[in-house]
């Protein structure tokens, strides 16, 4: 039997990192242990769970680091946040390509790819060193070195990653093993996706996404909700555009709200969306890249961003992120800033208790 290797890379947080880093950093330590013996029981051969404080290294880099000492056989990389919602019959599909017996490569989404499993390990050694992040990781096998790339984008649950705290309070108690213990800083979420449940049962309101959100959960919605959904649709990719060799030049990050917010100040923004529906999901790292470009290290710290994700506007630090923050906390509707998962894949999570 070919072996199979499961490679689980782990940031820790760093040492001046602040609460909410270290809550998230520790949750997806315990996430990186339940898939190190879920793989393990699918039929992988071997995990190593590749931990390393943050150095700014590429992803490509850090591939090239730990590839000396994989075997050759088949490889699946995931980080230490992904698909938390996985079960063995997901595992088992990304298991089953890399020893052989599916697709030449499996990604759970090819746009996005949170975790990608290969039949041939020697493939990804041709990987530049200088490849940002592991989203891009599909596009490059299947447009620089030729292999197909299948993905399983239809399993939603697979979408689902680990990316802030408020990720965590989505979960709930569906995954209380990986966040155990009270946290009353989740308190101001709680209250506000209590709110954003019964503007979702009602057929007389309105609730409002923007950001990176899809026609998969829109179609969702529309079969779920009793209410109208107003959708802005925007920068979706923003991680997984990543340039490759062949690419075009690109645009810079543009969003239609964040325009709004150049015009009338972070702090309108309750005011705006009470006007346009009766709850709000706004993806706010759309507007960050808006604000700032697309590069994070140009954007406040993750602490910072993390504490307007659980609506903390007093803990935040950027005088322009804490002014939105604090608009959407004190906003006549009940409104939830975040990331991909929020008006992504965790739609279902934020829509069901």
């Amino acid at each position: 039997m070919r072996p199979i290797t499961v490679l689980i890379f782990h940031p820790q947080a760093g040492p001046g990192s602040g609460i909410l880093e270290r809550r998230l950093a520790l949750a997806r330590e315990r996430l990186a242990r339940v898939h190190e013996t879920g793989f393990l029981r699918a039929g992988a051969t071997t995990v190593r769970i590749v931990a390393g404080l943050p150095d700014g290294l590429p992803f490509g880099s850090r591939l090239a680091q730990a590839l000396p000492d994989v075997p050759d056989g088949g490889l699946i990389l995931l980080g230490s946040g992904a698909i938390p919602l996985a079960g063995l019959v997901d595992r088992r599909a990304f298991v089953a390509c890399a020893g052989g017996g599916g697709p030449m490569a499996v990604t759970n989404n090819r746009f996005s790819s949170d975790v990608l499993a290969v039949a041939d390990a020697g493939w990804l050694r041709a990987v530049p060193a200088d490849l940002a992040t592991d989203n891009v990781l599909p596009r490059w096998l299947s447009e620089q070195a030729g292999i197909p790339v299948a993905d399983l984008r239809a399993r939603q649950r697979l979408g689902v990653d680990l990316d802030s705290p408020l990720d965590l309070v989505l979960l709930g108690r569906r995954e209380a093993s990986i966040d155990p213990g009270d946290h009353p800083e989740d308190g101001p979420v709680i209250e506000r996706l209590a709110g954003i449940r019964r503007v979702l049962d009602d057929a007389a309101a309105e609730l409002v996404i923007a950001g990176r959100t899809s026609a998969a959960v829109l179609s969702w919605l529309e079969g779920f909700a009793r209410c109208r959904v107003r959708a802005l649709v925007e920068e979706r990719g923003l991680h997984a555009s990543v340039r490759l060799p062949t690419d075009r030049p690109q645009r810079p990050p543009r969003s239609v709200l964040g325009s709004i917010l150049d015009s009338d100040g972070p702090a309108a923004l309750g005011v705006r969306l009470a006007e346009l529906g009766d709850a709000a999901l706004i993806d706010s790292r759309v507007l960050l890249a808006h604000r700032l470009g697309a590069d994070e290290s140009t954007w406040p710290v993750a602490e910072d961003r993390f504490g307007s994700d659980l609506l903390q506007a007093d803990s935040i630090a950027d005088p322009w992120l804490a002014a939105l923050t604090r608009s959407a906390a004190g906003a006549t509707i009940p409104i939830l800033l975040g990331g991909h998962s929020l008006v992504g894949p965790g739609i279902r999570l934020v829509a069901t208790a």
